[in-house]
């Protein structure tokens, strides 16, 4: 699986865990940036990382602003990026089974770092459960499509 990872400023030092965690796992990732805690905008992240998967180069993306929330809506603009804002483990597998999320987002300053890699830990390792769920996601690109035009 190959991960695409970026964050703002305000993401920049769980980033950094999260890369540390992806690498002891053997997880093949690229860093879209930001590469220190200068201030940034987090959309010019959120679409290179958004991109990226869209395009099929990388098969999921983790994005890290401080709340998670607007760099989630930024991503959540390029057509094909189904991102979710996951604070716990339960959501982060219900992203993965009942929604195809290709992208997590996490906020640094709303949860801390042991949680955030239980989070990831689980998003990564969970695969779409298909079935119902499948014509949910259906509707889901059919809006998209949609409003695309």
């Amino acid at each position: 699986m190959k991960i695409a990872i970026g964050s703002d400023h305000g993401g920049f030092a769980l980033k950094e865990k999260i890369i540390k965690f992806l690498e002891e796992n053997n997880y093949h990732y690229k860093d879209f940036g930001t590469y220190d805690a200068a201030s940034v905008d987090y959309p010019d992240y959120a679409l290179q990382v958004a991109e990226a998967i869209a395009q099929g180069d990388y098969d999921r993306g983790i994005l890290v602003c401080g709340t998670g929330i607007g760099i989630g809506i930024a991503a959540n603009k390029v057509p094909g990026i189904r991102a979710a804002l996951c604070n716990d483990t339960f959501s982060a597998r219900a992203s993965r089974e009942h929604n195809d999320a290709n992208i997590l987002t996490i906020g640094e300053r709303v949860v801390g770092p042991g949680l955030a890699l239980d989070i990831v830990k689980v998003w990564l390792e969970s695969e779409f459960s298909g079935g119902r769920h499948s014509r949910r996601v259906e509707k889901i690109r059919e809006i998209e499509e949609k409003y695309s035009k």
